[in-house]
């Protein structure tokens, strides 16, 4: 564990009963961090039997572990939604000292031959994951600089931004672009003490699993079989012999936010279990 005592974090994409922004704002809760966590609904994956009631839910479990919270709704790819997410959180906390970039878009009509995909699509891809990470890194960056503090962002990536795959071309164009993203706005923010650091996961067994196997599926296999399949087949070619679950990628993200990486900037992480070393 580490001491993250007196910061306050920042999460977006943080209200999925097993996703990576839960997982990340949790772990950084019990180093002892305050914790604003966002996403553009409540619950973002509704409908399943567990009753989970999304962002509320986070905010709870934080203070039951002792730390304040805060919940807020926003799109993050809408600059007038972050800006007003950035003043609220500065208002309840006084400032952000972490901002760790998790929101992406659904997979879904995205996942398909590039001759088939549609502008609308890549268009969604692109404006939630590489806008919406410039928007908040930008109103957060500014709200670091006025302080004179430092900080960090973190940016989640993915090992999909090092290796092209058939049928994710938006996603990977999108995990791609946040690489260099992360390496121009470390350049730009080490003299004010502000590191800047993405974090690639391989597949992680999160509830976006589901969608990714909805949309790949073949003829006459259902989406559960699929992704059941696709969980067997990864974690068979992974030397460390199993697919990631939300807590690796947030360890990872809780080492990065912590000052034991003061002298790390720039870097893209991949947390693949050895099948990319990249």
């Amino acid at each position: 564990m580490y001491d993250l005592r007196g910061r306050v974090a920042l999460v977006t994409g943080a209200g999925g009963e097993r996703g990576i922004g839960r997982a990340i704002a949790t772990r950084l809760a019990r180093d002892g961090a305050d914790i604003v966590v966002n996403d553009i609904v409540e619950n973002p994956y509704p409908g399943a039997a567990t009753g989970w009631a999304g962002i509320p839910q986070v905010v709870s479990e934080i203070e039951a572990l002792g730390r304040r919270a805060l919940g807020i709704l926003a799109d993050v790819a809408d600059a007038s939604q972050v800006d007003s997410m950035m003043r609220q959180a500065v208002e309840r906390f006084g400032h952000i000292d972490i901002l760790v970039n998790n929101a992406a878009s659904r997979p879904g009509l995205n996942r398909v031959p590039v001759v088939e995909l549609t502008e609308d699509a890549w268009d969604t891809v692109q404006r939630v994951n590489l806008k919406g990470t410039f928007l908040c890194s930008r109103a957060v960056a500014r709200e670091m600089i006025r302080r004179g503090r430092g900080g960090r962002i973190i940016i989640v990536s993915s090992v999909a931004g090092k290796r092209g795959a058939a049928c994710f071309a938006a996603y990977c164009a999108s995990k791609f672009g946040l690489i260099g993203f992360t390496q121009a706005l470390a350049l730009e923010l080490a003299s004010h003490r502000i590191n800047v650091n993405a974090v690639c996961p391989g597949l992680v067994d999160t509830e976006r699993v589901a969608f990714i196997a909805a949309a790949l599926a073949p003829e006459g296999v259902s989406a559960e079989e699929h992704r059941e399949q696709m969980l067997r087949g990864r974690a068979s070619e992974i030397p460390l012999g199993r697919v990631a679950v939300p807590e690796d990628i947030a360890g990872t993200v809780a080492f990065l936010a912590s000052p034991e990486a003061d002298y790390l900037t720039g870097l893209s992480v991949s947390v693949a279990g050895g099948s990319h070393m990249g």
